[in-house]
């Protein structure tokens, strides 16, 4: 289906339209300025996710108990992916049935910030293990609570014409805050508490900025179908026969985290046992600027690109094959310098992927009706394998050693690359 975003209203929109439908006009502003605004608005969520899973989180835990410390990190970042991967779905479910003033998407930002912020001080008092495996599920299932309904955007009000320049600048946004996060939580490291409280007020102010200096249409004319109790369950299923393009963007998003988690999850412990560096904090702020440099030159070129040959699949499929095989640098030749090229590569690979990616998923969307449920079990192949890798890669360790987790990672991003390429309505 595709129909004009002048001819439609916000509510025939919701009701009518697919993934391949330009929405209507936006209630203020432009669209390069939502650009300007979903820059910060990833940034400041990606710090989060950038500085405590991979850094602060494991050395809060390696003071809690040094010998423990492989074990309670898959533990605890099991335990807080699966509550992310459960949330995504339900609450895109329910910010689709929402109506308010405000819009479907807008309250559920707010109240995902405001409980992400207290989850986030409380995580910063936790001091024994029970308390941090019940602070750090909180705090992804409250974050992600905000970051599902800011994601919807995309397809709620940009036009297909500027969702590869639009995923771009989210991609940026969110890489860019990622390996910021690990910059400044290098800095940080000494001081978790400090850490947790400014990253999570951050968050919480330039949110409420985006929503505030962003509108919705109002949502409260929206007809609602009843509720079902199939129609909640139904939200972490999308049937993959009557929609397989769907299905093969899940499982090739799926694939490829699965893949890249294996490494980046375990990265502190990498860099110490596996490279053997005395102080492997110190070389994280490097291997963060060496990342941002590749993602914010393939992204800047990626995105427009896409947008101009009207092509998404060799930009993803390309991407993956990219990653894939940068993890042979610190498999065959276990140097920091070879963890230094990798990481540039994987820069331009995942730089690529994100620019890109969004937009893939976007087109292949079923119905307005269920963007964010459809978003959100699209984001379980993103949040799955944070819960799973934790959990594959301590297998693998003990079995093979770290060493053995580069092939098991080369081989799931390939596979990856071969599920992008079957999808068929986007070209």
């Amino acid at each position: 289906m595709t129909m004009s975003s002048e001819d439609v209203s916000p509510s025939t929109f919701i009701t009518v339209a697919d993934g391949t439908d330009d929405p209507p006009p936006l209630v203020r502003g432009s669209v390069n300025r939502l650009l300007v605004w979903v820059f910060p608005a990833n940034l400041v969520l990606f710090l989060l996710w950038g500085s405590i899973p991979g850094l602060l989180l494991p050395h809060q835990l390696e003071l809690l108990d040094p010998a423990r410390k492989v074990a309670d990190l898959g533990i605890v970042t099991s335990v807080g992916a699966f509550g992310a991967m459960v949330v995504a779905p339900i609450i895109g479910q329910i910010s689709d049935r929402t109506r308010s003033r405000y819009g479907r998407r807008a309250p559920w930002i707010v109240v995902g910030a405001l409980a992400g912020t207290l989850a986030a001080i409380g995580l910063a008092c936790a001091h024994d293990l029970l308390a941090v495996a019940i602070a750090w599920p909180l705090v992804q299932i409250f974050y992600n609570i905000a970051q599902g309904p800011l994601t919807t955007i995309l397809p709620d009000r940009i036009p297909r014409r500027r969702r590869g320049v639009f995923a771009a600048v989210a991609g940026i946004g969110g890489m860019s805050g990622s390996l910021l996060g690990s910059v400044v939580g290098a800095v940080m490291y000494d001081n978790l508490a400090v850490g947790y409280v400014v990253f999570a007020v951050t968050a919480l102010t330039v949110l409420i900025l985006f929503v505030v200096f962003n509108p919705d249409h109002s949502s409260t004319d929206m007809r609602i179908q009843p509720f079902r109790i199939a129609d909640f369950l139904n939200a972490f299923w999308v049937n993959p026969v009557a929609h397989p393009d769907f299905f093969w963007a899940f499982l090739g998003r799926l694939l490829l985290f699965t893949g890249y988690f294996l490494i980046q999850g375990y990265q502190l412990y990498l860099l110490s046992d596996y490279l053997h560096l005395p102080n492997p904090q110190k070389a994280v702020p490097v291997i963060g600027f060496i990342a941002l440099v590749g993602i914010i030159i393939s992204t800047v070129i990626s995105g427009p690109a896409s947008d101009r040959v009207g092509r998404r699949k060799p930009f993803v499929f390309c991407s993956s094959i990219v990653m894939g095989l940068a993890a042979i640098l610190p498999w065959a030749w276990p140097t920091l310098t070879s963890w230094f090229i990798m990481t540039g590569i994987l820069g331009l690979g995942f730089g690529m992927y994100a620019a890109v990616d969004q937009a893939l998923m976007a087109d292949v969307l079923p119905s307005a009706q269920s963007f964010g449920k459809d978003l959100g079990v699209i984001n379980i192949a993103a949040t799955l394998p944070q819960t799973i890798a934790p959990a594959i890669a301590g297998a693998i360790v003990l079995t093979f050693g770290f060493a053995g987790l580069f092939p098991f990672s080369i081989a799931l991003s390939l596979l990856g690359a071969a599920s992008v390429w079957a999808i068929r309505s986007v070209r």
